[in-house]
């Protein structure tokens, strides 16, 4: 099971939104895997992914992070991730792996008819497929469709609904490009499986008005995403 599978979102948007990604198992393959995590990062990173992370040590869009330094510095056990944005590039990197022969599981995340097409074009039958079946309980409680769709690009929910909130709002006030407020945002996702090109999609059709988030409160930012936001929109206004 992955959190990747509860990205929201229409299929023109989800068309670019795939997620690669490499987990060793405890007492199979966990030991000693810190070798094949790199050379798998180092095949995705040959195809330009939008983002690459794990969860010991971030994603690529923090301060400071060279690509070489960070994947050298993966240790065995942390699954790895990248981000794509067409099914071509996916099926390149799928080809390249498979004549790697890593010896561990790669899974996708992405729509399931594309992703098959992708397995079928790269020579290969996927192993099995999983569904996300959605949201269950109190869904009153969930915010907006248009917030959602920006969080559940982080699976771990490291993007709170009030900083893409400030984010939007940053975008309408021309505070913030698009494009450096998904960057901004992308900082916050630990194991780099956000998005950043979708989000600034997304936050390009808001700042045209194709989209209008329901008005909420923005109170209650975190002091790091605080942080974040100061940062970002200075850099900004210079």
């Amino acid at each position: 099971m992955t959190n990747t599978l509860h990205r929201q979102g229409k299929e023109e948007s989800l068309n670019r939104d795939f997620v690669v990604f490499m987990t060793a198992a405890p007492g199979i393959n966990r030991e000693g895997s810190a070798p094949t995590l790199q050379a798998f990062m180092r095949i995705c990173a040959k195809y330009n992914p939008i983002n690459m992370g794990n969860v010991k040590q971030g994603n690529i869009h923090q301060n400071g992070v060279e690509v070489e330094d960070f994947i050298a510095g993966l240790t065995e056990g942390a699954g790895t991730t990248a981000v794509f944005t067409d099914l071509d590039t996916v099926r390149q990197v799928i080809e390249e792996l498979i004549r790697a022969d890593l010896g561990i599981s790669i899974n996708i995340s992405g729509l399931l008819d594309e992703v098959r097409a992708c397995c079928k074009g790269a020579g290969i039958t996927r192993h099995s497929a999983e569904h996300s079946l959605g949201f269950w309980g109190a869904r009153e409680r969930l915010p907006e469709r248009e917030i959602l769709e920006i969080n559940t690009l982080c699976g771990h929910g490291m993007i709170s609904f009030n900083f893409i909130r400030k984010m939007i709002e940053y975008v309408k006030l021309r505070r913030l490009t698009p494009k450096k407020a998904a960057r901004i945002m992308a900082k916050c996702c630990e194991c780099g499986a956000f998005n950043p090109a979708r989000a600034e999609m997304l936050l390009e059709k808001v700042r045209k008005g194709d989209l209008t988030p329901s008005e909420k409160s923005v109170s209650g930012l975190s002091a790091g995403e605080a942080s974040l936001l100061s940062k970002g929109a200075s850099k900004e206004a210079r």
